[in-house]
């Protein structure tokens, strides 16, 4: 992914909708919100994706009909950027959650398997619910994990059910995560891997960002 370094055609005036995020996300955060050089491709990639401009994307080469997967080191800003889109986006198509890995693990531990039915296919239990598009934040941070004894790795359980959504239903993901390629096919396994590059755009951050934490 590259960002254009000449006028393209888009379907919205980013001349006037990015310095509206950045003065959302001030607010939001708090303090004047910085987008460093680096750092533009990313945040416009995701922005263009939340809005589904087709013209930004075929530009940029990532595929609307895929989740993002938003990789990079601690404290680079990859949940805080899914939090900003999530409010300022407002295409209902697009509505996401965001929840931690962590929290799932902590519910199966407590609820078991039912867990794994409400982040998966439990969406489509009722033919009145929508489908629900999950930002799963942080993967990774969590560990495998037993229920009355039997192990089970929660998050790739998920993932797999998610991606057979995906190619039957187009049901929508994301994710955040620390982990390389190679860790992620270590704790999750190679079928997990290569079904996540189908699901996903790769959108990742230098091992070198800053931490903007501090």
């Amino acid at each position: 992914m590259t960002f254009p370094t000449t006028l393209i055609e888009t379907r919205y005036d980013y001349y006037k909708i990015i310095p509206q995020f950045k003065k959302f996300a001030s607010e939001f955060v708090g303090k004047k919100y910085l987008i460093p050089d680096e750092e533009k491709p990313i945040v416009f990639a995701v922005l263009a994706w939340m809005l589904q401009d087709d013209l930004v994307a075929k530009e940029m080469d990532f595929d609307l009909q895929k989740g993002i997967l938003l990789s990079g080191p601690i404290g680079c800003g990859k949940t805080t950027l899914f939090k900003l889109m999530q409010k300022f986006t407002s295409s209902t198509q697009n509505k996401f959650g965001i929840v931690s890995t962590r929290q799932i693990v902590s519910e199966f531990m407590q609820s078991g398997y039912q867990v794994l039915e409400n982040y998966s296919k439990g969406n489509f239990s009722h033919d009145a619910r929508k489908p629900k598009i999950y930002c799963f934040d942080d993967l990774g941070i969590e560990t495998s994990s037993k229920y009355y004894g039997n192990d089970c790795n929660v998050m790739a359980e998920i993932l797999l059910t998610r991606y057979d959504l995906f190619k039957d239903r187009g049901l929508i993901t994301h994710l955040t995560t620390n982990l390389s390629a190679a860790e992620i096919e270590s704790i999750y396994g190679n079928r997990l891997r290569s079904r996540m590059r189908e699901m996903f755009n790769l959108f990742g951050y230098d091992q070198s960002s800053n931490d903007k934490r501090k």
